[in-house]
């Protein structure tokens, strides 16, 4: 069974785990995406940002793991 505990306005913890609450215009550059290429390194090999793909939203915020 799901728990949520509110530890404040804008954090939670869902069956233990740490969730930091955003409002639609405070989001992360990092948000909406898997995986995002940066680049070329130094040795020639590809890079990749990973970025934050996994959210749900809950009482009009949109809530990501800590």
């Amino acid at each position: 069974m799901n728990t949520i505990k509110f530890t404040s306005k804008t954090t939670l913890r869902l069956n233990r785990r740490p969730y930091k609450g955003y409002l639609i215009g405070d989001l992360p550059p990092s948000f909406g995406f898997d995986q995002k290429f940066d680049g070329i390194d130094d040795k020639g090999q590809d890079k990749f940002k990973y970025g934050i793909s996994q959210w749900f939203n809950y009482k009009g915020l949109t809530w990501i793991k800590s």
